[in-house]
């Protein structure tokens, strides 16, 4: 008489089935991304210029944002565990008011520093203080988005997944430079592009209020293996979830849930960022991403040194917008079309994305001409626009799906940690030589391939879904 296998050795032995997201809810996720990643860049486009004509120098302008991405290091993880308990729209909701919150407040301070009302020190100060706003609130959109789009996607499709959410970020570091100098308009000048995106925003998070489904945590009660006597049942839960979310079905979690625990070691407790599955790609992120922010810091003052804008202070707008969004375009080069072509893993896309970057890096220093320096940071941009999705899907394989709410948030905050101090470092080398800035950086890429490579995961071992 035959029977049955046992149901994990079913579940172990079989593809995990998933469902995509819908296109309704990833066009929400990309607005929730676009809509901060367009205002900051923006903001990014016009700080210089602005710092100019407050006369301020330019490492403070870069020491501004210090305090902001310090509250994102420590926030986002919090944020990334509560998305655990109140869900992913919740948090996502949260980032996009503190987004709203510091763009206007920010942009009202400036405009005071600008019409001579305050000095520029306490311009400085009140803009570094509202700036903390997005740091403290807003990271709690970007682990919220990855978390939401990692649990829903199977190990095999995930570098390609979260690089098409990466890639919602790098279009709106597109759209960000691109509309600045439109967005300088008299009365609002300089500060134009602040109040222009804080009104944006608003859409944005009225969009996602209304149109995506409230959720609750798929894994919130998965962290034992049975239930207690008086607690909800696993078919109770299921069919709650399923009521929540018409995309989750019987069994869409199973297999998987059953492969993760066979992956997740029998001590495991609240993830940290030495935790030893993700230790390498923390390491590289923590490396690569001070790279990224280093010259992130210091083309915009490059360009308008190397195109002598310093004496007219609105003009460099326009040039700083155009250079920036040729690396927003070859960014969103690498992962809507190199990553999916070449169905890049999560290694291969870190350790060639440091290469690319190092040498746009170094082309970025001998660049003389608008063209020059906008083809060299376009090549750069495509380098980094292959890494950060290659680290953040390396770091998600590396746990089970359970644990994807505070990987997603580790990730995050090694993002915050390299704008804590690195693009004032890029700047401050910068204004001692040209070359220290650029050798740091590229030194800094150099350095993340060669631990890279014996200590990452190969992406055969680290995207199959069967444990070896």
């Amino acid at each position: 008489m035959d029977t049955a296998p046992p149901e994990n050795t079913q579940q172990a032995q079989s593809v995990p089935k998933k469902r995509p997201i819908s296109r309704g809810r990833m066009m929400l996720l990309f607005a929730v991304m676009l809509t901060t990643a367009a205002g900051n860049t923006a903001m990014q486009s016009v700080m210089p210029s602005i710092g100019t004509a407050l006369e301020v120098n330019d490492v403070w302008i870069s020491l501004a944002y210090s305090w902001s991405a310090l509250l994102w290091v420590i926030c986002a993880p919090i944020w990334a565990r509560r998305s655990d308990r109140r869900g992913r729209k919740a948090m996502m909701a949260l980032g996009l008011v503190g987004f709203i919150t510091s763009m206007g407040l920010c942009g009202l301070v400036l405009w005071f520093g600008l019409k001579g009302l305050i000095s520029a020190l306490w311009t400085l100060l009140l803009f570094a203080l509202f700036r903390s706003l997005y740091g403290w609130f807003g990271s709690a959109a970007p682990p919220a988005v990855q978390a939401y789009v990692a649990s829903r996607t199977p190990r095999a499709e995930r570098t390609q997944a979260l690089s098409l959410i990466a890639s919602s970020f790098g279009l709106g570091t597109v759209i960000g430079p691109a509309l600045a100098p439109l967005m300088v308009i008299p009365g609002l000048g300089l500060v134009g592009p602040f109040a222009a995106f804080a009104v944006i925003g608003i859409v944005s998070l009225l969009a996602l209020r209304l149109r995506l489904p409230n959720d609750e945590p798929q894994f919130a009660a998965r962290g034992h293996a049975y239930d207690a006597p008086w607690g909800q049942s696993s078919s109770d839960r299921r069919e709650e979830m399923r009521d929540r979310d018409p995309l989750i079905e019987e069994g869409d979690f199973a297999e998987e849930d059953a492969l993760d625990a066979a992956r997740k070691p029998a001590t495991s407790g609240r993830l940290g960022w030495w935790e030893p599955r993700i230790r390498p790609w923390v390491i590289a992120g923590l490396l690569g991403g001070h790279a990224q922010a280093m010259l992130l810091g210091l083309t915009g003052f490059l360009v308008l040194d190397r195109m002598d804008l310093r004496g007219d202070p609105t003009a460099g707008a326009g040039p700083v917008g155009l250079v920036l969004m040729a690396g927003a375009i070859a960014t969103l080069l690498a992962q809507w079309g190199v990553i999916p072509r070449l169905d890049m893993g999560p290694r291969a896309a870190t350790l060639w994305g440091v290469a690319i970057g190092g040498a746009g890096t170094l082309a970025l220093g001998v660049a003389g001409d608008l063209h020059a320096l906008a083809l060299a940071y376009a090549i750069a941009s495509l380098g980094f626009g292959l890494f950060r999705p290659g680290y953040n899907s390396g770091a998600s394989l590396a746990v089970t799906r359970a644990e994807q709410g505070e990987a997603s948030g580790i990730v995050a905050s090694i993002t915050g940690a390299a704008f804590v101090f690195a693009p004032a470092l890029g700047v401050f080398l910068y204004s001692i030589s040209e070359w220290f800035a650029f050798s740091a950086v590229a030194g800094l890429c150099a350095l993340v391939f060669v631990l890279g490579w014996g200590a990452l995961t190969p992406d055969e071992v680290a995207t199959q879904e069967r444990p070896a």
